[in-house]
């Protein structure tokens, strides 16, 4: 298929790419143990904080093939306090939040992760919010462009 802006980015430091990119895999793989729909609660959280309309716009339907729905997807940029989430959701999109603006989960957001997530999962959220921190700013610092065909979000608009 067609080479993705963000490959033809990273293609110009390769051994960068290559280490990246070995993360990368992990985080998406299923050696990741949250479950995709709630990595991509993850994924979307941080993107959108990040205001990284690359990252959103080609996670939006990796989102909604892992079980997302179109309103979920919309919620998700107003955050955890918007009615309608699980507790387990609530919590996901509350330590993606505090990570961000923190780098830092508190107490009783463990405590509500552990509710629902075992210390795999916990972990590996703390890993996917921080490689996709990582990839919003690479991604707005060097200016990556969508791909052909794609449209920004308006709400990631003026960023």
């Amino acid at each position: 298929g067609p080479v993705l802006n963000i490959f033809r980015t990273l293609v110009n430091a390769p051994k960068a790419a290559k280490a990246f990119l070995s993360w990368g895999n992990y985080v998406l793989s299923r050696r990741n143990d949250l479950p995709a729909r709630e990595r991509e609660i993850v994924v979307l959280r941080i993107g959108f904080l990040c205001r990284a309309g690359y990252e959103w716009t080609q996670h939006v339907p990796i989102g909604k093939r892992s079980g997302l729905t179109d309103e979920e997807i919309a919620r998700i940029k107003a955050g955890p306090d918007a009615p309608g989430w699980t507790a387990a959701d609530r919590a996901l999109m509350q330590a993606s939040d505090e990570l961000h603006a923190d780098q830092f989960i508190t107490n009783a957001t463990w405590a509500a992760l552990k509710a629902h997530f075992t210390d795999k999962q916990c972990m590996d959220l703390v890993f996917t919010a921080g490689q996709y921190t990582q990839v919003s700013m690479m991604l707005n610092s060097f200016g990556v462009q969508l791909d052909p065909g794609q449209t920004l979000d308006p709400d990631l608009k003026g960023f």
